[in-house]
């Protein structure tokens, strides 16, 4: 990336990783630069080597150890190798510091096929070790990154694609994982066999052979490099189309009833086709690339591997050399190469993995729009009363919502907010729940500045029951247990029978444990708003807001619901934002809004006498309601006829 991503993180304890809003200055930073890969590891090491965990802590030097004593034995098997080849030959000078038995064939044979055993045990057990340690790791961040997401305003979120998101977050994960496996494991073991290496080369050879594989090597890094960088374009294209087509496959089967109201199955399969189309293309470019990289990193090991068997082949014909030197440089090559083609992937990976992880990190860059203020304390409320102030508020400057609008909800009394759509009716209660903050004047409760207060003892002091009610896909309880996750099954159950659904789950063959389905979709809209109330009713708040919780029911639905939400708002401070008006004839007041302004304020009889805006709206909807109960009756006598 061009900047440097800064984002703190936490170092807390395993389970319960601290959002990077808080501690600041006790925590380890995060940051990723696609040509700082030092940086990016220095900033990971603090999960790797967790202050609170001593046993990690153990693992990690344990598997050093481990991994120290697999390169001396990398190193030491082409020696085996050379001394079995002299053996068989009559030549070299193995028997002049070892036993008979030791230097026969057979013996040092066995010897190299052990050490390779060994060698590859010392790397599985220093795996095993790490295993947990890299885990941890990747627990920790994206614990921290899912903490942060949830912390970010609903602005953030309303312009981010959950599929793309979801998408985003994963592949970031794997790049810790890639990240933490091939720097610790894999780059630092590399580092120390190319020094083991070449002094064992020096030391039986010649200054000269070593001259020839570190040039070897310098073009084999450079030419990986190279290569690397020019592929990870490729790689960015081909995420981004792949984040594209991710995102078209959520969204379109979240709103799988939509597609099929409209038969518009086809034309979804063709929009995620031509983002598969586009992402088949990036990505058969990034597997070309990995070809030719791969060629060209295997034609330099090679002349590489025709030089010095070529130094060592004259050697021997002239009898400076053993045929046992020129097997055990020709298997030092060849467990060199192992390392080196480490050199080139781990190189792709990290590369990779950094491209991988921008994503995610510029999702921990965004900072919280709406935060405690430094001295904010928690909310004691006593009454529960509301006072809006002369609030202005506006998502963006040319479009005003809201207009020195000015209100109070008395303790234990009802105020309902009516008016057209896009009067800003929904936008007070998200001001009052503080997604978003004013942008003049003030909120109250109990004469506190809900700006000066913490945000969770705000929203803990507040139900909402709205008129969309997705639930979790999960079962029945857990979703009404939502509203307060230490309730008891007695006290589920009381809230389910308050809420009038009590005998309706009694009757599903699972009973509580039934699953209610993706966004609670194997219920009805009644179901589902009944789940709502009883959810809000275990939360039991003293401060109550019903956002146009039956606008989206049928008038029978309607009104058997309605008795609901009367007995939740009974004896708490209740704002109704309402469309049907039929809803809110028995408010304490009635706020009628026009254009984010207040247009008219009083009792449902005081207002109808006002011949205003609010009559109006009650006639229309009057007419509307006598027609609908018209067409139900009519409906009820077709069924009885037919039968």
């Amino acid at each position: 990336m061009a900047r440097q991503t800064q984002t703190t993180l936490a170092s807390a304890g395993p389970n319960s990783p601290t959002p990077p809003s808080a501690n600041k200055a006790a925590q380890p930073t995060v940051s990723a630069d696609s040509g700082k890969t030092y940086s990016t590891i220095k900033n990971l090491w603090p999960f790797m080597w967790p202050a609170n965990r001593p046993d990690l802590k153990r693992r990690v030097t344990f598997a050093f150890v481990v991994l120290v004593i697999a390169k001396i034995v990398t190193v030491l098997s082409p020696f085996l190798y050379k001394w079995a080849t002299d053996a068989l030959t009559g030549e070299g000078s193995a028997a002049d510091f070892l036993p008979f038995w030791l230097v026969a064939p057979v013996m040092l044979v066995i010897a190299y096929g052990f050490s390779r055993i060994l060698t590859v045990g010392f790397t599985q057990i220093r795996d095993a070790l790490f295993a947990s340690v890299g885990q941890h790791a990747v627990r920790q961040l994206s614990a921290i990154v899912f903490r942060h997401m949830h912390s970010l305003s609903l602005r953030s979120h309303l312009h981010r694609r959950t599929g793309g998101l979801s998408r985003t977050i994963g592949r970031g994960t794997k790049g810790i994982e890639s990240i933490v496996r091939f720097t610790i494991l894999n780059g630092g073991p590399t580092i120390l066999e190319f020094v083991f290496m070449a002094i064992v080369i020096w030391y039986n050879f010649d200054v000269w052979y070593v001259l020839v594989i570190a040039i070897m090597i310098w073009l084999y890094v450079w030419f990986s490099i190279r290569a690397s960088d020019w592929r990870i374009h490729i790689r960015r294209d081909m995420n981004k189309n792949d984040t594209d087509a991710n995102s078209k496959a959520i969204d379109s089967l979240l709103n799988f009833e939509t597609v099929k109201y409209f038969s518009n199955e086809e034309m979804e399969a063709k929009r995620f086709d031509q983002s598969m189309a586009k992402y088949e293309k990036a990505a058969t470019k990034v597997w070309t690339s990995l070809a030719w990289l791969n060629f060209g990193q295997a034609a330099i090991l090679g002349v590489g591997v025709i030089i010095t068997m070529s130094m060592s082949a004259i050697a021997v014909t002239n009898g400076t050399q053993t045929l046992g030197d020129f097997v055990m440089i020709n298997a030092l090559l060849m467990q060199l190469s192992i390392p080196l083609n480490f050199i080139g992937y781990i190189y792709r990976e990290i590369r990779q993995s950094l491209t991988d992880l921008e994503e995610m990190f510029s999702l921990l860059d965004v900072e919280q729009e709406i935060q405690d203020a430094p001295d904010a304390k928690k909310m004691v409320v006593n009454a529960g009363a509301i006072r809006f102030s002369n609030v202005d508020f506006h998502y963006d400057h040319e479009r005003k919502i809201l207009k020195k609008v000015s209100f109070e909800v008395p303790s234990g009394k009802t105020v309902a907010i009516v008016g057209p759509s896009g009067a800003g009716k929904s936008t007070i209660s998200r001001l009052l729940f503080r997604f978003y903050d004013v942008t003049g004047g003030s909120i109250e409760i109990d004469g506190q500045d809900i700006r000066q207060v913490k945000q969770k003892s705000l929203r803990a002091a507040i139900g909402m029951v709205p008129q969309d009610t997705v639930l979790f896909n999960d079962t029945i309880a857990y979703n009404i247990r939502y509203g307060r996750i230490d309730a008891t099954e007695e006290e589920v159950i009381e809230a389910a029978n308050m809420a009038q659904i009590g005998d309706f789950i009694k009757s599903l063959p699972a009973g509580f444990n039934s699953e209610v389905g993706e966004r609670g979709l194997k219920l009805s809209g009644g179901e589902k708003q009944r789940v709502a109330i009883a959810r809000t009713l275990l939360k039991a708040p003293p401060i109550m807001i019903l956002d146009e919780a039956t606008s989206a029911l049928d008038t029978q639905t309607e009104r058997e619901i309605q008795h609901s939400l009367d007995l939740v708002s009974k004896g708490r401070t209740t704002l109704v934002i309402a469309h049907r008006l039929s809803t809110v004839v028995n408010a304490d007041e009635i706020i009628v809004l026009k254009d984010g302004e207040i247009a008219e304020r009083g009792t449902h009889a005081k207002l109808l006498k006002l011949k205003g805006l609010y009559s109006q709206m009650w006639d229309r909807q009057r007419e509307a309601t006598k027609a609908e109960e018209r067409l139900r009756k009519a409906r009820e006598a077709d069924e009885q006829g037919f039968l």
